[in-house]
């Protein structure tokens, strides 16, 4: 397979902008109509992208299979989300020259499309946050025009189900170029320095995504970023939940850092407990780590990356091992262990995501301030708390609110739903732009940008504000919602 070279980069990026410019004011519904194809041909293909996916990076067909399923649920969900036009915000202030500052104009909003969308796939997950992906999918939904850089570690997935979207989109009457990938290192770099390349969506490495952000910022032109670089997803119990449930919460840990062979960027890898003996905690970990199924990782790559973040966590003065994995290809997990006392000393332990089958649990004394501790954590996707309702906890919870994205009450990270509340995003180093989501109906509204209409004769104005609302979509106008029983045209 050849790679995408810097000027065939540029020619399809030249067509993602002409096929924009032919789609940007399309109808909802023929939008939405757009997605429900693509939504299609990855269910008519399903079999023979879960082989391929099978083959190319080790997951389970049935972790394949949902992965798909859940793609497809979100192509739909954000088609119904379009038709009622959710992600225009359009919003109607009528001329008042009773206004309370003094007469208001006529002055109406609505959400645009960017225009060429550049989306960098994930190495773990190959059809959730890949070719057809969140990034993708939300991007499209918006209105813009993507080319798709495919990761390294699945090719042959990316390019085969870029030829089913392409094909979708070309029978449901999407313009030419409308969707697009790329492949290779001079693809990825053209992508950002593109000048028609109006947003960037990336789901990776911290190292990679903050080399890609600084070149993206560094633009004559900056453009937004979107990008998911890391996260360690901390656990926090509290006295009385593990003097009550110690067994069972530790059970769901080990199942929670473990799945997916801890390769997924919401695995719990700390685990704050107040524990007085740690051989307790390894006799149970023990006990329900043993009958865990364990796989390759993702790729040599990975692997490569994995042995050495546990290395250095692992080598770090104050940290010990409570259960030790090996080094066969499907390695067994690791736990290692050290004390509140010394993350306080050296709190870079809590940055190091070890990206696979291992965690730190941090032991901390009776009595100690978990709001304190988690002052300590760097910015997350995630923070989960295992407590008792009676508790009070607002210290802690205020300090997880400003740390990450989701807070999880008495629950666990690792189950990402696509819905309209999700948050999947969060404080640097977790993600770049804090205040979006790359998962959930919300995720579409990165792509988009407001434009306010003043003063406009209805002729003039796009359907989206006009009076007689000819789309059927939801608005706020003079301050209240209205939305309408059936979509429009």
């Amino acid at each position: 397979m050849t790679t995408t070279s810097a000027d065939q980069a540029a020619a399809q990026i030249e067509a993602a902008h002409a096929a924009y410019q032919q789609s940007r004011d399309e109808t909802p519904q023929t939008r939405a109509a757009w997605l429900e194809a693509l939504a299609a041909g990855l269910e008519q293909h399903a079999d023979e992208l879960v082989e391929i996916a099978g083959r190319e990076t080790h997951l389970a067909e049935g972790r394949l299979r949902f992965e798909l399923k859940r793609s497809v649920f979100q192509l739909r969900l954000f088609g119904d989300e379009v038709r009622r036009g959710e992600n225009l915000d359009a919003t109607i202030d009528h001329a008042d020259p009773e206004w309370g500052m003094g007469p208001r104009p006529d002055i109406r909003k609505v959400n645009v499309p960017l225009g060429v969308v550049g989306v960098f796939g994930a190495s773990n997950f190959p059809f959730a946050f890949s070719v057809m992906g969140g990034d993708s999918a939300s991007a499209l939904a918006a209105g813009c025009a993507v080319v798709h850089k495919i990761h390294g570690g699945h090719t042959e997935l990316g390019l085969r189900t870029g030829e089913i979207a392409t094909a979708a989109l070309a029978a449901a009457g999407a313009p030419a170029g409308l969707f697009s990938t790329v492949t290779g290192r001079e693809a990825a770099e053209a992508l950002v320095d593109h000048p028609l390349v109006m947003a960037i969506g990336f789901t990776g490495s911290t190292a990679g995504g903050r080399a890609l952000f600084n070149r993206a910022a560094s633009r004559p032109v900056p453009i937004p970023f979107y990008g998911e670089l890391g996260s360690i997803n901390p656990v926090f119990v509290t006295e009385d939940a593990w003097n009550l449930r110690r067994d069972e919460i530790l059970a769901a840990y080990a199942g929670s850092f473990t799945m997916g062979m801890g390769q997924f960027c919401t695995k719990p890898g700390l685990l704050f407990a107040p524990a007085e003996h740690e051989e307790d905690i390894a006799q149970i970990l023990g006990r329900e780590l043993a009958g865990k199924p364990t796989a390759p990782l993702l790729s040599p790559r990975l692997r490569e990356g994995f042995d050495e973040a546990l290395a250095g966590v692992r080598d770090t003065e104050g940290v010990e091992v409570l259960i030790a994995g090996n080094d066969d290809d499907a390695p067994a997990p690791t736990v290692l262990a050290t004390t509140a006392d010394a993350v306080r000393q050296r709190p870079e332990l809590l940055e190091q995501e070890m990206f696979g089958p291992a965690t730190l649990v941090i032991t901390y004394k009776p009595g100690t301030d978990l709001a304190e501790l988690a002052s300590l954590v760097q910015g997350q996707l995630t923070a989960t708390v295992q407590a008792q309702p009676e508790e009070d906890l607002n210290d802690l919870l205020t300090v997880l609110r400003e740390k990450s994205g989701r807070v999880l009450w008495n629950a666990w990270p690792t189950g990402v739903t696509v819905t309209y509340a999700q948050q999947h995003g969060g404080p640097y180093p977790a993600t770049t732009a804090p205040n979006t989501t790359s998962v959930g109906t919300a995720a579409i509204r990165r792509f988009m940008r407001p434009v306010a209409y003043d003063s406009f004769p209805s002729a003039q104005l796009p359907p989206a504000l006009r009076d007689e609302n000819p789309w059927g979509i939801g608005r706020r106008v003079d301050g209240r919602w209205e939305h309408p029983a059936e979509g429009g045209n």
